[in-house]
C-alpha cells in the first residue's frame, strides 16, 4: 500500500469529527428507538411478551402482513424489471408519461391512494355497483389491501433498476445477442448479473414498505379485528386500547421482520450471489 493510499485510509480530525456525528446520529434515531421498543415489550417479562404476541388477533395480523409481502414482491419485482427494461432499452412514444406514471405512487400521498381505491371500487364508488352487481366485494377485504400495497410500492425496484440500467448501456446485451444467445439466455447470463444488486435493494425497499404500510391500507382495510387487520394497524389498534405491552410485542415483531429481512441481504451480499 502506498503512503498516498495509507493517507485516505487514516481520517484526519475532520474525518473522526463526521463518523463521530454519524455513529451518534445512527444511535440516536435507529439503535435507541428500537432498544425502546424491544424494553417496553419484554418490560413485564417473557410469558406475557409471548401471549401478547400468540394473541389470536396478532398471530392473524402477523399472517397477513407476510401474506401480502410474499404476493406484492414478486409482482412488484417482476414490473420494475420489465418497466426498467422498457424505459432503458426502447425509445417509444410515451416512454416519459411511463417514467412519470412510475413515479406518481412517490408524490401521492398514502391516504389519499386509499380513498382513491374506496371511491373506484367502493359500494358507492365508480365501479363499486357493477362489481356489488356481479358479486364481487373488493373493499374491505384482503384483496383491497394487496390492492393499494402493490399501489404505493410500486416505484421501488423500478428506481433502483433503472438509473443503473442507464449507466451500463445494452452494449453487453447486443454482444451476447450477436453471438447468438436468446432473449432468456441474454437476461439470465448477461443483465440479471448485472443488476442483481439494484434488484436486491428495491426488493428491500418494497418489502419493507408493505409490512409498514399504514395509510393506504387503513383507509381501504376497514380494520376488521382477526381478518383485515395487518401489524401497522394491529399496533395502532393495541395502542388505542391501552394495551400498552401488547402494541409494543407487536411493534418487535415488525422490527424483527425488517431486521431478518436486512439479514437475508446480508447473507446474499456475503455469498457473493451470481
Amino acid at each position: 500500500m502506498t503512503d498516498s493510499a495509507a493517507a485516505k485510509r487514516r481520517p484526519g480530525p475532520v474525518g473522526r469529527l463526521l463518523i463521530g456525528v454519524a455513529l451518534l446520529g445512527a444511535l440516536l434515531t435507529l439503535v435507541v428507538p428500537l432498544a425502546a421498543i424491544f424494553a417496553f415489550a419484554l418490560r413485564e417479562g417473557l410469558g406475557v411478551y409471548f401471549a401478547n404476541i400468540l394473541e389470536p388477533n396478532t398471530v392473524h395480523a402477523i399472517w397477513l402482513t407476510g401474506l401480502t409481502a410474499l404476493v406484492v414482491l414478486p409482482i412488484n419485482i417482476g414490473f420494475g424489471i420489465c418497466a426498467a427494461w422498457a424505459v432503458t432499452r426502447f425509445r417509444f412514444p410515451g416512454r416519459q408519461v411511463l417514467i412519470t406514471l412510475i413515479d406518481i405512487p412517490f408524490s401521492v400521498s398514502p391516504i389519499v391512494a386509499g380513498v382513491a381505491y374506496l371511491f373506484l371500487y367502493g359500494a358507492q364508488g365508480l365501479l363499486g355497483p357493477a362489481l356489488q352487481g356481479a358479486g364481487i366485494q373488493l373493499m374491505f377485504t384482503v384483496f383491497a389491501i394487496i390492492l393499494v400495497s402493490l399501489f404505493v410500492t410500486a416505484p421501488f425496484v423500478a428506481r433502483e433498476l433503472i438509473p443503473l440500467m442507464q449507466q451500463q448501456g445494452s452494449e453487453d446485451e447486443e454482444a451476447a445477442l450477436s453471438l447468438g444467445a436468446n432473449g432468456w439466455q441474454m437476461f439470465r447470463y448477461v443483465t440479471l448479473p448485472n443488476i442483481r444488486w439494484a434488484l436486491v435493494y428495491g426488493a428491500v425497499l418494497c418489502n419493507a414498505r408493505v409490512m409498514g404500510e399504514f395509510g393506504a391500507v387503513s383507509v381501504v382495510s376497514g380494520a376488521i379485528r382477526g381478518r383485515t387487520n395487518t401489524l401497522p394497524l394491529q399496533i395502532s389498534l393495541l395502542f388505542n386500547d391501552f394495551n400498552i405491552a401488547g402494541a409494543f410485542a407487536a411493534a418487535s415483531t415488525l422490527a424483527l421482520l425488517a431486521v431478518v429481512t436486512l439479514v437475508l441481504k446480508s447473507a446474499l451480499e456475503a455469498s457473493g450471489w451470481r
